[in-house]
């Protein structure tokens, strides 16, 4: 007998669903949330399990993780899609879930989603860090130039430690402003050293990874998108082409055809966000900034010509992800064309 499983996780508690190969509801119960306690009951109660499914969510990596470690042959379906089946349902509730899955599971309709190992979590966690740590900073910096603006007090351009050396000569002999503006620039200070910490770990990451180290010989591309890379696409032989991590990353443009109706739209902004924005910057720096001349940046000047610098950034984003997973699968640097032989 084939047995087909389905999780509905929560925090404390997991329904599970035992259905056999009609579809027919066998087992039902509710355990904690807790790798250990889920193997004991499906090993006992649908020990020839083909499928077991759970839905991606914040604890969906540890789950499937801890699950593949016990030999549970446990797969990660998209939520999204989940959704679309589950919302057919009248009534919504946990163990209905539950019952959803397992036969998703056992029709085989659904979209299996990869998980990254732990390592590319632990990276891609240092990199979020980061990166909201530079945002209350410039949200700092903001909220100061805003207070010092409504008072006729400009900062002008400043960067680094002129804008605190600044901010202090104008609130200068104004105690009024030194009690608001003063924790302001000691919080920013503060978050600045501890971006300042980020960043060293962030090269230090680059350093002793060969890998990083060959991304980064594509023009645009720093330590910081080149980890966010390896992080994100975790596993470059899970795309057939390298064409698809364009659209992986949301740089693809929408698409609709029905009947006599064809269009395409703006890009699909689907996959990871953060990814998506160090590419643009990214391509903004080899557009803009560095001086070698390159078949990808000369293509890239042509369409900003054409079409406006905005979209040629996103196009030249799209391309590098292409490049960078082609580098990778083939395991070599960037290919400096020399321009008298284009």
């Amino acid at each position: 007998m084939e047995y087909y499983v389905g999780l509905d996780v929560s925090l404390k508690q997991t329904s599970i669903c035992v259905v056999d190969q009609t579809g027919s509801v066998v087992r039902e119960s509710v355990v904690d949330s807790d790798p250990e306690a889920i193997s004991v009951y499906v090993r006992s109660k649908a020990p020839d399990a083909v499928r077991i499914g759970l839905e991606t969510g914040p604890t969906s990596t540890w789950l499937w993780t801890e699950l593949k470690q016990l030999g549970l042959p446990v797969i990660c379906i998209d939520a999204r899609h989940a959704k679309a089946v589950l919302r057919m349902q009248i009534n919504k509730s946990d163990r209905n879930d539950a019952i959803g899955i397992a036969r998703i599971m056992q029709t085989g309709w659904f979209k299996e989603v990869h998980v990254k190992d732990l390592d590319s979590h632990s990276v891609r966690a240092l990199l979020a860090s980061r990166a909201l740590l530079v945002k209350i900073k410039r949200d700092l910096e903001n909220h100061v130039r805003g207070l010092l603006k409504n008072l006729g007090l400009v900062i002008g351009r400043a960067k680094f430690n002129v804008f605190a050396v600044r901010a202090e000569e104008l609130i200068e002999g104004r105690p009024e402003l030194i009690a608001v503006i003063r924790p302001l620039l000691e919080a920013r200070n503060a978050v600045g050293q501890q971006v300042s910490e980020l960043d060293r770990k962030v090269m230090k990451l680059a350093r002793h990874d060969a890998q990083v180290r060959r991304f980064m010989t594509v023009p645009g591309i720093g330590p910081i998108t080149a980890l966010a890379f390896k992080a994100t696409i975790d596993d470059p032989a899970r795309f057939a082409r390298s064409r698809s991590v364009g659209a992986y990353v949301g740089l693809t443009s929408r698409r609709y055809a029905s009947g006599e109706v064809d269009w395409s739209g703006r890009i699909s902004k689907c996959g990871d966000a953060m990814l998506r924005s160090y590419l643009f910057e990214a391509a903004g720096v080899l557009l803009t900034r560095v001086p070698k001349w390159s078949a990808v940046k000369a293509w890239g000047v042509r369409l900003a010509k054409r079409n406006g610098l905005r979209k040629a950034k996103v196009a030249v984003a799209r391309k590098l992800a292409v490049i960078l997973h082609r580098m990778w699968i083939d395991g070599t640097e960037f290919n400096w064309s020399k321009e008298i032989a284009a």
